[in-house]
């Protein structure tokens, strides 16, 4: 098991919009396909897209953990270095197994389906509910959030 916290071998991404975001899973996923894709962290392609759907989709059924109100009053505060990111490497929450949800397994496939239908989902209309850690956030800080949070996770695959 790698140390992403660790890792300095990681691209550096910024996604200004979602069609940004889509243009590098496309190149990830044709990578993948062809056998050239480099992975420096954990999770495969399949993993990674399935994981980045389900926390958008958590913020519409639901969220499997509930944070200690000290944290949500933190970072409250450090909202707006959150939405423009970048996001730390190697965060875990605590007391949860592979320190986050949403890791299990999945093909290419299955993730990319899962990540399309989430991102169309985000796409035409936010959340109603408040973010776990933020509070409310309009449509656009929900967008920018869960770029940020691609940004992070997608550093660690290298297309050619």
């Amino acid at each position: 098991m790698i140390d992403t916290s660790k890792v300095t071998d990681r691209r550096r991404l910024h996604f200004d919009n979602p069609r940004q975001l889509h243009s590098d899973v496309d190149r990830i996923v044709a990578s993948e396909r062809t056998g050239t894709l480099r992975r420096t962290g954990n999770w495969t392609t399949g993993q990674i897209l399935g994981h980045l759907a389900a926390w958008i989709d958590y913020a519409y059924d639901g969220y499997p953990v509930k944070p200690p109100w000290f944290i949500k009053f933190i970072l409250r505060f450090a909202k707006k270095r959150f939405l423009r990111g970048p996001l730390k490497v190697g965060v875990k929450i605590p007391k949860v197994p592979d320190g986050t949800y949403a890791t299990e397994p999945l093909s290419v496939d299955e993730g990319l389906a899962r990540f399309n239908r989430a991102w169309a989902r985000l796409q035409d209309r936010p959340p109603t509910a408040p973010n776990i850690l933020f509070g409310p956030l309009t449509h656009e800080e929900w967008i920018q959030l869960n770029l940020r949070h691609a940004e992070l996770h997608l550093g660690f695959l290298h297309p050619r």
